[in-house]
């Protein structure tokens, strides 16, 4: 009988709120040597704001993120909330962008932990808006992410979940980096 190796996945994984402001200072080379030590192969990060890309044979994303945000805290001593997806759930999340007649550099995606319950919310949010579809909050802010109302803590707190924004260009730079792993 023949023993084949378990098929190593794909994944993407974003991390909230790390390298903002000065605190939770987590260098990308740090991480990098953190997740190989967690038996995650191919590990590459992207900019400094919590963005990797790694190979793991575990199939349960849940439970990859609780690694790499267990193996943080073990380490630094902070909470880190840590966001897996597959490339599927990464180009699902793409595709389903209903905001693609405005300028996409003014819009992001808020990748949420769970799907929530509620898919509308009542806010004053300016000339800015979102839309609701699965785990992801896709944004269309004109005047910049800097100046709305649209931001994690508001959409955790009303929608009880954890929540991590990116813009178009880390999400596709992310999907190329996953994709170039593939062959």
């Amino acid at each position: 009988m023949k023993h084949t190796q378990p098929t190593n996945m794909i994944y993407i994984a974003i991390l909230r709120g790390i390298n903002v402001s000065g605190s939770k200072k987590l260098p990308m080379a740090e991480l990098r040597t953190l997740l190989t030590s967690l038996d995650f192969t191919e590990v590459q990060t992207y900019i400094q704001s919590g963005n990797v890309v790694f190979k793991s044979s575990e199939k349960n994303q849940e439970k990859l993120g609780s690694q790499i945000a267990e193996a943080i805290k073990k380490q630094y001593d902070y909470d880190v909330p840590v966001l897996v997806k597959t490339i599927e759930e990464w180009k699902t999340a793409i595709a389903n962008n209903p905001f693609t007649e405005t300028d996409i550099s003014k819009q992001g995606i808020t990748f949420l932990a769970t799907i929530p319950e509620a898919t509308t919310i009542e806010i004053d949010s300016k000339d800015d808006r979102f839309k609701i579809i699965s785990s992801e909050i896709y944004l269309d802010c004109p005047g910049g992410f800097g100046r709305t109302k649209l931001t994690n803590n508001f959409f955790e707190r009303k929608l009880n979940t954890q929540a991590t924004t990116r813009n178009w260009k880390t999400i596709y730079k992310l999907l190329h980096l996953a994709e170039a792993m593939e062959n």
